[in-house]
């Protein structure tokens, strides 16, 4: 499986992109900064999520979903 960035979140709206693309039997990992490159790398401020090349669009589709329904708190 050849995996490509989906897109870079906060924890909780990872978790809840993650579960939604389990249940979509979408193949997905996860990178998360930890505290000491958060502190040095400003971009690195979330978890990185990629996803399988083919079924890109959908996960695009799904985590502009999750995302959005989320509150405003959940997202930053």
């Amino acid at each position: 499986m050849t995996s490509v960035y989906l897109g870079q979140y906060t924890d909780e709206v990872a978790n809840a992109i993650a579960g939604e693309l389990e249940a979509a039997d979408i193949s997905w990992s996860y990178k998360q900064a930890s505290g000491i490159t958060k502190i040095f790398f400003a971009g690195e401020w979330g978890t990185r999520m990629f996803v399988a090349k083919e079924r890109l669009d959908e996960a695009r589709t799904i985590a502009e979903r999750v995302a959005a329904s989320m509150s405003p708190e959940d997202k930053t």
